[in-house]
């Protein structure tokens, strides 16, 4: 325990011990400011340590601000400091877990929104990439699909919270990488001549994953493999979608396979 801590603690039960004299305000008031006011001299101070990024320090005197302050405000924000002392290591699992038990604890507690904040981007955060690992496209998205769902039920829940653009840009980047992994997929039941299994992924991915600024892409590669199905009609009404709908690159891609199927674009898709 620090030696401010200990000087606190004492003063703060001391405190509680004085008499109420005459002209004086009653012992129970003398106590109560000595309780406040030393338990956020105790947070400040433990602060200074989070602020220099000595973490163990900080970690300490937190939680010590936690055991002797419990029935403080500087309590609870030390409680949600503790999370971020962990979020801020990259001990992203740990931080989440502190940030949910906040959540769980304090329910109507001003900072909850940022508590839900907090684990969005943890979970964000934890997907990751390295250059070791495959693309990302390639490989397993349960902790996309975290991070995705709590960054949308955090868009949901706060639509206009301070961290709303922070939380929105982490949001397309998670649904992009998941319409990728769905293209990705679809490619290689492409490639296997998987016609069926192709087009259900790509329509899973357009349907679940609305926004995501690839449907004009995935829309091309529907209209690709309904052409190698021989379902032209379908493709042409696919290739035609693109163009009227999906302005960009792809319209040209679109007007290609066109071209090589003999057809001549139509207004309105018909």
């Amino acid at each position: 325990m620090s030696r401010m801590i200990r000087r606190m603690a004492v003063l703060a039960l001391g405190g509680a011990a004085l008499c109420a004299c005459e002209g004086q305000k009653p012992a129970a008031d003398v106590a109560s400011i000595s309780y406040t006011d030393d338990s956020r001299s105790a947070y400040l101070e433990a602060m200074e340590a989070f602020k220099a990024k000595t973490w163990e320090e900080a970690r300490t005197k937190l939680q010590e601000v936690r055991r002797i302050f419990g029935y403080s405000q500087y309590a609870r924000l030390a409680e949600l400091r503790l999370a971020d002392v962990e979020f801020e290591q990259g001990k992203y699992p740990d931080a989440i877990s502190g940030y949910r038990a906040f959540i769980r604890a304090h329910r109507s507690d001003d900072n909850v929104e940022y508590a839900r904040y907090r684990v969005a981007k943890a979970s964000y955060l934890e997907v990751g990439d390295t250059p070791l690992l495959p693309p990302a496209e390639e490989r397993d998205q349960g902790n996309t699909e975290d991070a995705h769902r709590e960054l949308q039920a955090f868009a949901e829940r706060y639509p206009t919270s301070r961290h709303r653009a922070d939380a929105g840009y982490m949001l397309a980047v998670a649904t992009q990488r998941l319409v990728r992994h769905e293209l990705f997929v679809a490619r290689y039941y492409l490639a296997e001549d998987n016609f069926n299994a192709a087009i259900a992924r790509i329509d899973h991915a357009v349907k679940k994953y609305p926004g995501s600024s690839l449907e004009a892409e995935a829309l091309v590669l529907k209209g690709e493999t309904l052409l190698k199905k021989r379902a032209r009609p379908e493709a042409r009404a696919v290739f035609e979608r693109v163009i009227h709908e999906h302005p960009g690159p792809f319209v040209a891609v679109a007007k290609r396979f066109l071209a090589s199927m003999g057809e001549v674009e139509k207004p309105g898709g018909g």
